[in-house]
């Protein structure tokens, strides 16, 4: 078996295809990934504040559980709650990659 490398996807609920991607590729090379729940603000699906927090608590889980993360960050743009993962994921010793530049996003 190869080393496997276990990565979380971060990055804005309005980016589901560019999250589809990036897992379909790294899947291909044989990453395992985590990624959100559902996509609330493409879909537009409305969550409680107490869903809100729960969901959170568990992306810093998979965070804690990953090598890496993979910033999905279209055009540049990270906002608040992605910015606290990245922030997470460096003070925990993570590898931060990003959307924008390996793939021109």
């Amino acid at each position: 078996m190869t080393n496997l490398k276990v990565i979380t996807l971060c990055g804005s609920t309005r980016f589901k295809d560019e999250f589809r991607e990036i897992e379909a590729k790294l899947a291909l090379v044989g990453a395992a990934v985590f990624s959100v729940g559902f996509f609330e603000k493409s879909e537009g699906i409305e969550i409680t504040k107490e869903q809100e927090k729960l969901f959170k608590q568990l992306h810093f889980s998979k965070i804690d559980l990953s090598d890496e993360i993979f910033v999905i960050d279209v055009n540049g743009y990270i906002g608040e709650s992605t910015r606290k993962e990245i922030d997470y994921a460096m003070q925990n010793n993570k590898v931060v990659r990003y959307y924008s530049k390996e793939y021109n996003g």
